[in-house]
């Protein structure tokens, strides 16, 4: 999971995780806590995607070099 997470994704992590628990001290648990609610559930959503395509892509570059493989040693079959 570590390589997945650059640090600049950990460090807007960070950063909205702050302003969210800086919101709430400041306004309080009032009707804004809904609207700063979204706003971090919007971030969250937002890094989970970035995640999730990260290991797509991953998984997509291990099976590619997979075929790679099995493509070249067959080319190499064909030549003998």
């Amino acid at each position: 999971m570590r390589k997945h997470l650059d640090p600049w994704t950990i460090g807007v992590i960070v950063v909205t995780l702050v302003l969210f628990v800086v919101s709430l001290l400041v306004t309080g648990f009032t009707h804004d806590l809904l609207l700063e609610a979204g706003v971090f559930l919007v971030s969250v959503k937002l890094i989970v995607g970035a995640y999730k395509s990260s290991v797509a892509t991953a998984d997509l570059k291990d099976r590619l070099d997979e075929i790679h493989t099995v493509v070249c040693r067959l080319d190499a079959k064909d030549r003998t």
